[in-house]
């Protein structure tokens, strides 16, 4: 009996399930799930919006769409660097919002099954780490896996929601 006389449908099959978008930032390895990327860009003029929390940017002009954009180095509390021509944003689409991630560099597109993930570890169980949702282990590499929609607070949502 073939697949499609069991009733078995392909269309429903997820293909983006244990893929990750990897980037770098500072001296570590970080991936979100490719379900919530809608593109990569470079990076672009970004305009500071006053009284915003510290880890949001600013906004961007994305093809005529406004983008509020998050310094990932100022989420996870790393020191600032400047930009320079491997930075890049990555846009995502989280809570029905557009958020742009700068990122140092964006890797590649890894897929890493359950098999090879790890809850974070219970030092990282905090609020200051809520936005890390486990450990990939590709190889010898760590990939420290991010939830994109954590890595926000209630209160940051709210503000982006007024901007977006």
């Amino acid at each position: 009996m073939s697949d499609y006389e069991q009733g078995y449908d392909y269309e429903f099959e997820d293909t983006q399930k244990d893929k990750y978008l990897t980037f770098s930032v500072e001296k570590g390895n970080y991936g979100i799930e490719i379900q919530y990327v809608t593109e990569i860009i470079g990076l672009q003029k970004i305009t500071e919006v006053p009284n915003q929390p510290n880890c949001l940017s600013g906004v961007i002009n994305l093809r005529g769409q406004i983008i509020p954009t998050m310094d990932v180095r100022r989420r996870f509390n790393m020191p600032e660097l400047d930009y320079d021509d491997r930075t890049c944003i990555i846009v995502l689409e989280v809570h029905d919002l557009s958020v742009g991630i700068i990122v140092d560099r964006v890797l590649e597109v890894m897929n890493i099954d359950e098999a090879h993930m790890s809850p974070p570890p219970a030092i990282m169980d905090n609020t200051e780490n809520r936005y890390v949702k486990g450990i990939g282990q590709i190889d010898n590499e760590v990939v420290i896996i991010i939830s994109s929609e954590d890595m926000m607070t209630g209160e940051e949502l709210d503000l982006l929601k007024k901007i977006n």
